[in-house]
């Protein structure tokens, strides 16, 4: 019995066809030439793939984080997963249609829904990791503008970015405390400097630092209300988590599929490989692993999707961790069915061995997912 509807069921065979048209060979092509996956983005906009999460009256499908976890996932199970939908169609649209001025809602919606314009998200800063309570870019009121001052690491694709979704804090004027909040910076804006950060991990998308110097912006800059500051944040965090799960996924399922495929045809004896169980066994493991995952993610969007933000979170951490121990151990059982074969680039596994670690350490790390649920499930004093 399958626990999508018809409709997702549809959307996820729409969504694999177009994923195989473009597959693992279109984006390694892409690393080599330095280039964005802009043709696959432009495709999957236009059949409606990138902004079937955000409200119908905006040009989106008007559906949630189950459908749009599915699109992600089956980009990825076909090889060519897009990055950027984490960042803006699931972290930025969301916050925007949920918390955004009317204003907001027009200049940025439609465009996130077609992908004609691009939304980056950076929260992570160099001294506090995980920890967004320790965040320091702050920003102070200047007449009617704010003035953002501050640094950020590990903002993916920035140079395609038409604008970040920066998280800061503001002075509560009545504690003298800062607390969280959310600005839309556009790229071009004075004072926003960006440089690449130099990486192993072999993607289109680049990673940059951020460093805001008084970027001074207009009131309107700010998302929603000042005192819902931590509240938005959230509602963006838990549909990073579900979808990151979802690329995780998708890439276990591509690793294990080439594995499973060698595995069926490749003879040294008499028989396949795949007939003995010193190769199958772990392979069948890994599927399993996978799918039970997989469960946890359509959980953990169904109650995002209900309005459940609390059962959500928790849900929602817990698929992104079981996702990110299941894409490891699936991409490294495939690179050992394979041998030799499976560090050599003509079969093309051997570069997601540093891709799959990413689901572990972004967008928090497994042991802060391990806090929060001996946490806020079990009931354990904190540690720090």
């Amino acid at each position: 019995m399958s626990t999508a509807t018809e409709e997702q069921q549809a959307l996820r065979a729409a969504v694999a066809a177009l994923g195989k048209r473009y597959g693992r060979d279109y984006m390694t092509s892409l690393v080599r030439d330095g280039a964005h996956p802009r043709e696959l983005w432009a495709e999957a906009a236009k059949l409606g793939y990138l902004g079937v999460n955000l409200p119908e009256e905006y040009g989106g499908g008007g559906g949630g984080m189950a459908e749009l976890s599915i699109v992600l996932e089956e980009l990825g199970a076909a090889g060519s997963p897009l990055l950027m939908m984490i960042v803006s169609p699931a972290i930025c649209g969301t916050v925007i249609a949920r918390f955004g001025t009317d204003t907001q809602k027009q200049q940025w919606l439609p465009g996130l829904a077609d992908g004609t314009l691009t939304m980056a998200f950076g929260i992570t800063e160099p001294d506090a990791g995980s920890n967004s309570h320790r965040i320091t870019t702050t920003a102070r009121r200047d007449g009617g503008d704010w003035l953002l001052t501050g640094r950020k690491v590990f903002v993916s694709g920035v140079d395609i970015a038409d604008a970040t979704l920066i998280v800061g804090r503001t002075e509560d004027a009545r504690t003298g405390k800062l607390k969280p909040c959310l600005f839309i910076v556009p790229r071009d804006t004075p004072g926003f400097r960006r440089s690449q950060i130099d990486m192993e991990l072999q993607a289109p998308e680049k990673q940059f630092e951020l460093v805001l110097d008084d970027v001074r912006l207009p009131a309107d800059a700010l998302v929603g209300e000042e005192d819902a500051g931590l509240l938005q944040l959230f509602a963006g965090l838990n549909p990073e988590r579900i979808m990151t799960a979802a690329f995780a996924l998708g890439m276990g399922r591509y690793a294990l599929g080439r594995a499973v495929e060698y595995a069926r045809t490749r003879q040294v004896w008499k028989e396949p490989i795949g007939s003995h169980q010193a190769i199958a066994h772990p392979l069948a493991q890994a599927h399993i692993e996978l799918e039970l995952a997989r469960l946890m993610m359509q959980k953990a969007a169904r109650l995002y999707d209900e309005g459940d933000d609390v059962g959500a979170g928790e849900a929602a951490n817990m698929a992104k961790y079981a996702a990110a121990e299941a894409c490891v151990k699936a991409v490294d059982q495939a690179v050992h069915t394979l041998g030799g074969n499976g560090l050599t680039r003509e079969y093309g596994i051997a570069s997601l061995i540093t891709a799959a670690r990413v689901a572990r350490i972004a967008p928090v790390s497994r042991e802060m997912i391990l806090n929060y649920v001996s946490h806020q499930s079990l009931g354990l004093p904190k540690s720090y």
